[in-house]
């Protein structure tokens, strides 16, 4: 069975360029000029249907000025060009996450890459950005109606998430040795398999996703039965 959906934690961009002796960044510029596009094209031609990856996490602004500085300039390349490709390549475009944090160059065109590819359907990609597990859940919480808040099922409350309409990942795969999920999809994670493997996010081939999904093929998945 080919899992409907898989998230990615991306770690290990910064790893990877020490272990090259490279600047901070290009663990990243990696990332964004040869990772992305092959990873989404080969998950939409195994058949997979939803596709996410953890780019920005709430707690990523910590992080020092000239690296944060860095990485909006690559929002800025990846709205302008790389998402249009995968447009071309018939890929669906959501994001998860409180963009209102971003220059709002930045978010108007992270909206607009949702509006142009919104009738695509090769694939749904979803970019997780100014993300984090906690902070999806308090602002859901907050957006529920009063009136509700008594009678309020699991059901009913998955669609007050970013994640409204979209599947529960069956697959959750970080990057970088790390064996923890970090916060990340905290409510929609609950019998999602977890896959940890060594290497870095700026290595993550079409191969190694076929590693991937054989590895969670192999799971037995019970659902609490």
């Amino acid at each position: 069975m080919i899992p409907t959906h898989i998230a990615i934690i991306m770690d290990g961009n910064r790893r990877w360029a020490r272990a090259y002796n490279l600047p901070i960044l290009e663990g990243h510029r990696r990332v964004v000029d040869h990772i992305l596009g092959p990873l989404i094209e080969h998950a939409g031609k195994r058949g997979v249907r939803y596709l996410t990856f953890w780019v920005w996490s709430t707690e990523n602004w910590r992080r020092t000025k000239e690296e944060i500085s860095g990485i909006m300039r690559l929002f800025r390349q990846v709205i302008t060009t790389k998402w249009r490709k995968l447009h071309e390549k018939g890929a669906k475009i959501q994001i998860i996450g409180d963009i209102q944090a971003f220059d709002r160059d930045i978010q108007e065109g992270l909206q607009e890459i949702v509006e142009i590819t919104k009738h695509n359907t090769a694939i749904t990609t979803i970019f997780a950005v100014n993300y984090g597990g906690r902070d999806e859940i308090v602002r859901a919480i907050r957006a529920i109606p009063n009136d509700i808040k008594n009678t309020l099922d699991p059901e009913q409350f998955s669609r007050f998430l970013d994640t409204s309409g979209i599947p529960d990942p069956d697959l959750i795969i970080r990057t970088g040795g790390e064996q923890r999920l970090s916060g990340f999809l905290l409510w929609q994670s609950e019998y999602s398999e977890l896959y940890f493997p060594s290497w870095y996010m700026p290595d993550f081939t079409p191969d190694h996703l076929d590693e991937a999904i054989e590895e969670f093929q192999k799971r037995k998945r019970n659902f609490g039965v």
